[in-house]
């Protein structure tokens, strides 16, 4: 299953996405985030040490960690500021922390939480606003990679298509 998460206020976008899935028979759901509230991780590491997998957290991110543990892909559409995804989309990567444990390996000489479920989860972004592509993309890499994944890109708004082709 596919979970997109739009923290915008553009329902338009998801709406387009939906068709083109839906056009091709695609399990997906999209959470519409713009008025929930989405607070930031303030890093207790009670999801590690003391409710292993919740967050400490009370707010409406448990809805989305829920659905996120059982799917193959994350989409999230957030908007821009100083050149990067804005705080709201920020958020919802940052708040994934529950689906590792606080213990660790190497692999290709790099530190890696073990992931606490089996299923890993594809990440992409679809940005509203300026951004450095670049530098997106690269950090979706970094994403992907700190969660066994892959990384599906980063992609302005007026990609919207390309976006959902990486979507199966």
């Amino acid at each position: 299953m596919i979970l997109i998460v739009n923290t915008t206020e553009n329902k338009e976008i998801t709406s387009r996405i939906s068709e083109e899935l839906k056009s091709k028979n695609i399990t997906f759901e999209i959470m519409e985030t713009a008025d929930k509230k989405i607070g930031h991780c303030i890093g207790c590491n009670y999801c590690w040490l003391k409710t292993p997998g919740i967050c400490s957290v009370k707010d409406d991110y448990e809805e989305i960690l829920k659905k996120l543990v059982n799917s193959d892909q994350l989409w999230v559409i957030s908007n821009t500021a100083l050149g990067f995804i804005d705080h709201k989309g920020k958020n919802i990567i940052d708040r994934i922390i529950p689906l590792a444990t606080m213990h660790l390996y190497f692999k290709k000489k790099q530190m890696r939480h073990v992931l606490r479920y089996k299923k890993h989860t594809d990440v992409g972004f679809v940005y509203i606003g300026e951004a450095d592509r670049e530098y997106l993309n690269k950090w979706s890499e970094r994403v992907a990679v700190n969660f066994g994944s892959k990384s599906l890109g980063a992609f302005p708004k007026e990609d919207w298509k390309e976006a959902a082709a990486c979507m199966y």
